[in-house]
């Protein structure tokens, strides 16, 4: 085999690497949703991914809802339940077919000791509901005060805190004197809430 040949081959055969490396899995966003530094609420975010972002996904973790994505220039963890793909010409949630659509398993190394301060939703427990549109609203400081002095008991639900949010309808409000907008606490987080269409509308940080 001539030196040209062995050369040849070569070129093909890292023609062939290069198409396989580019078979990236892309989903898209479904909510707005923070992407985090590690996977669990835990962890930081590194950024807002918003509704309908592509996401490039490395994979998720088994046992877990976390994937490690790429996306807006970010990289770092999403919930699975809120990423969708293409499978046979449909839209399909992550978490629900990643069997089917054959997400890689990838693992995770904490290099610093993360422990949330109290006990953070479990794989099983229910999820915020999808993103909608909500008016823009500055609370006032009144409604701040009210809420540090009548705490309510917090609920734990998986999934990102964010504006917009649909609470599920178990989750019980609070109502504040004198004010449109209800309360709760949601994984430690004060939420305000339009009662009508449960959509949180405030969140204090």
């Amino acid at each position: 085999m001539t030196l040209k040949r062995n050369i040849l081959l070569a070129g093909a055969v890292l023609l062939a690497s290069g198409g396989l490396a580019q078979a990236e899995m892309v989903a898209t966003t479904v909510n707005d949703l923070n992407v985090r530094a590690g996977p669990g609420p835990q962890y930081p975010a590194v950024g807002l991914a918003t509704r309908g972002s592509t996401a490039v996904l490395d994979g998720c973790i088994e046992g877990s809802r976390w994937c490690r994505v790429d996306v807006n220039g970010m990289r770092g963890w999403v919930y699975a339940d809120y990423l969708q793909m293409d499978y046979g010409g449909n839209q399909v949630i992550v978490e629900q077919h990643r069997a089917e659509i054959g997400v890689p398993v990838v693992t995770y190394e904490s290099t610093a000791s993360v422990v949330p301060a109290d006990p953070q939703p479990a794989p099983g427990d229910e999820l915020i509901g999808p993103v909608g549109a909500v008016e823009t609203i500055t609370p006032p400081e009144t409604v701040r005060t009210y809420i540090e002095t009548n705490p309510t008991e917090t609920v734990r639900l998986g999934g990102d805190v964010v504006v917009g949010a649909e609470v599920p309808a178990d989750v019980t409000f609070q109502t504040i004197p004198d004010y449109e907008y209800r309360y709760t606490r949601i994984n430690d987080r004060p939420v305000l809430v339009d009662p009508g269409t449960r959509r949180i509308v405030y969140v204090y940080q």
